[in-house]
């Protein structure tokens, strides 16, 4: 909780922000290096797969969004621009590692359980792994075009999972730990677009099919009901869905989000995590505290990261915003400028808890930032070639 003194100290804090900051013009793009952001993400997922923490039921390990999730995501576009010829080893691991949780669904423990973790966790749970897996499975397949056995077990997993009545029919259960920006009370809404995400991506025209269609239309009407409560964040990633599914957003409303976020960059071309994630409530107190305070109550940085500037920059361009548009060459132009020279990754850091950026837990929100620059960086360079700043392939040392 923050303390009293802390919540009056931050509209001090901002007042004094907002006299003496400036915002630095851009720096000069510099060339990103692809070889280095791989070594990163696979350290790290080489990393999550051997943590304690991360070890579940059956010798299965789980999937959190902020590492596995967006490496699996993130890794085979690497793989397209380094080119090689096959996923690397912890890729399979994790895509193995789902694939045995699927096969086991009915016998496998749960994430968390009720028992451990307090009523309502298994729940949670199964809601979310349910999710996941279907959208790492999809992605898997995508690639191949061939859906799996396994990918449409995973999709009945999930199917089953779906709420049908209440204010959330059409979303999933999902875990709640008061962790922005996807474990936290409006985290539901992250998942349900995820689900659309995995259905969007699946090959073999899977959301055609007939026997999903009740289960599709509940997921749309539930996206478009809860839209307009959701924090900036959460409709980028249905603005996300919606290059995925059709039909999810009309395209007004695909406008509205996008002018939404333009509104949102910074004077430096990036994003700012926290301006995306917490909504805005006026010139109020706790809008004041949230955008400048962590949940421990320590100072938040308050310059752009990672995080937020490869996600919106990945989804305006697949969004249909032109590649001319100034206010993206200006987000893609810090992405190129801001990868860490010597490891590799994007800078990014946790809302929640105040945590040491070189330690392991602490590394957690730049893991997600260089998987969203790497899918960013690699959209641009797919569709418009080379920049001016040319990518290399292998300058600099890496852990």
């Amino acid at each position: 909780m923050k303390a009293r003194m802390q919540k009056v100290f931050a509209t001090c804090l901002l007042a004094a922000i907002s006299l003496s900051c400036s915002h630095p013009e851009a720096k000069p793009a510099q060339a990103w290096n692809p070889k280095a952001a791989a070594a990163y993400l696979d350290y790290r997922a080489g990393w999550w797969v051997g943590w304690n923490g991360a070890a579940r039921d059956h010798g299965t390990f789980c999937i959190s969004c902020h590492t596995p999730l967006p490496y699996v995501l993130s890794r085979p576009a690497l793989r397209v621009a380094l080119g090689e010829q096959g996923s690397s080893v912890n890729e399979r691991r994790l895509i193995d590692n789902v694939i045995k949780r699927v096969r086991l669904w009915k016998d496998v423990g749960p994430y968390y359980s009720d028992q451990g973790y307090g009523g309502g966790k298994t729940a949670e749970s199964r809601g979310t792994e349910s999710v996941v897996n279907a959208l790492i499975l999809a992605s898997h397949d995508a690639q191949s075009g061939r859906l799996s056995d396994d990918t449409r077990a995973a999709f009945d997993n999930m199917w089953a999972l779906q709420q049908t009545t209440g204010d959330n029919r059409g979303a999933w259960l999902w875990l709640q730990f008061d962790a922005e920006p996807w474990e936290a009370n409006d985290s539901p809404y992250y998942g349900a677009a995820l689900a659309a995400m995995a259905v969007g991506t699946a090959p073999e025209n899977y959301g055609s099919r007939h026997e999903i269609q009740d289960n599709l239309t509940r997921l749309r009407e539930y996206l478009n009901r809860q839209s307009a409560a959701q924090s900036t964040i959460n409709r980028v990633f249905l603005l996300w869905a919606s290059t995925k599914l059709p039909g999810i957003l009309a395209p007004e409303q695909q406008k509205s989000i996008i002018h939404e976020v333009l509104t949102k960059q910074q004077a430096d071309g990036g994003w700012r995590l926290a301006s995306i994630t917490w909504r805005w409530n006026g010139w109020s107190l706790p809008s004041l505290v949230d955008m400048w305070f962590r949940e421990d109550g320590t100072p938040l940085e308050g310059k752009s990261d990672g995080v937020a500037t490869g996600l919106v920059t990945l989804v305006l361009q697949g969004s249909g915003v032109a590649r001319e548009n100034s206010q993206l060459r200006h987000g893609l132009s810090w992405l190129e400028s801001n990868q860490n020279a010597a490891e590799g990754f994007w800078p990014a850091s946790s809302l929640n808890k105040k945590r040491s950026p070189t330690s392991d837990t602490g590394r957690f929100m730049s893991d997600a930032a260089t998987a969203y620059a790497v899918l960013a960086l690699t959209e641009n360079q797919r569709t418009t070639g080379p920049s001016s700043s040319s990518i290399i392939a292998d300058r600099h040392s890496v852990k």
